[in-house]
């Protein structure tokens, strides 16, 4: 009874692969024998629990090979229909070609910090990330700026509704502490990336912007360090002749701080509309590291010293490109995207 039905599998496989148009075809014809729920030959092979003796030997041995056979033919099948439809297939050559698809390019803020990543990191800085939403602790109470701070007034801030000790960053220089913490000392680190502000949107300011922030930090760090890595920055952006400027100014988290300022680009330091006839453009800002910083990364200001400048990513792009609108930057226009192909 057993062989009987083995036969009628074998029969009735074997016309149905003969009879199959595509490949679709021999699936539904392996799922019909080989399904493991109700496939034909599967159920058959089930069944040989209730066979015993030499009987069960030898229909088992049959089952198998016949398993074997159709699967083999099955392959078989399918390699044919797909060399059938590969031989069907035609190519017109002379039909011209498609117009190519218009290819993306890099945004400017991304062609600067690529660059001074490049440059940085071939000074020995390591390249961070760090989150978006940030606690107010990390924002501003570890950089020196406790609530009653001043500074915080000029810094408006998003917070999250609900949570007044989460915000959205302000500054990439949350990372900082964070960065001490995990690192400790010696440590050469720059972090690019968004920040957001409240600000009132107009052509010179926007409520989403990115900045690079630098630090280093180990034993004996001084500032001329600090003006060494500056100077190179400044004159990879904007030429050999680049000259630095750096006057006091207060910043919570550094001290003493200064105001960075290089040669104007378009007037060559004599004398522009844009640079206010100084000969000298603001793109960055700095300092040695304060002790409060650098306890709260758990480290001992008596024994390490460091320093910390920002850079406004969007600010040297601006500048670079000669753009007079920062809201082109998040406008998402392709015409103004598609003029930056190279740094």
């Amino acid at each position: 009874m057993m062989k009987q039905k083995l036969d009628h599998i074998r029969k009735e496989t074997l016309a149905a692969i003969a009879a199959a148009k595509t490949a679709q075809d021999i699936e539904k014809i392996e799922q019909k024998v080989f399904g493991r729920k109700n496939g034909t030959l599967t159920e058959s092979l089930k069944m040989l629990k209730d066979i015993s003796g030499e009987v069960r030997k030898e229909v088992g041995q049959k089952a198998n090979e016949l398993k074997d056979e159709l699967q083999k033919a099955l392959e078989n099948a399918r390699v044919a229909l797909a060399e059938k439809e590969e031989a069907s297939l035609v190519f017109d050559i002379s039909e011209p070609s498609l117009p190519r698809a218009a290819s993306g390019t890099l945004h400017p803020i991304t062609l600067i910090q690529q660059d001074l990543e490049d440059v940085l990191s071939s000074m020995g800085f390591m390249i961070l990330d760090g989150p978006e939403l940030e606690s107010d602790f990390y924002n501003f109470e570890a950089l020196n700026i406790p609530t009653t701070h001043p500074a915080r007034d000029s810094q408006d801030t998003f917070y999250v509704k609900g949570h007044s000790t989460w915000l959205m960053r302000t500054h990439t220089s949350s990372m900082q502490v964070r960065a001490l913490r995990e690192y400790g000392a010696p440590v050469m680190a720059v972090v690019p990336g968004r920040c957001f502000r409240n600000e009132a949107t107009d052509a010179r300011h926007e409520h989403t912007f990115f900045q690079l922030e630098g630090f280093m930090v180990g034993e004996n760090i001084t500032f001329c360090h600090l003006k060494g890595v500056l100077e190179a920055i400044a004159k990879h952006l904007y030429g050999p002749d680049t000259r630095i400027r750096l006057r006091p100014k207060y910043y919570p988290f550094v001290e003493p701080g200064v105001n960075g300022e290089v040669t104007c680009m378009f007037c060559k330091g004599s004398g522009c509309r844009l640079c206010k006839q100084t000969g000298y453009l603001e793109i960055f800002g700095a300092g040695m590291i304060h002790n409060s910083v650098l306890r709260a990364g758990n480290l001992d200001p008596e024994k390490v010293q460091g320093f910390a400048f920002g850079l406004g990513l969007t600010r040297l792009a601006m500048l670079k490109y000669g753009i007079d609108d920062i809201r082109l930057f998040e406008s998402q226009d392709f015409s103004f995207l598609s003029q930056f192909t190279s740094i």
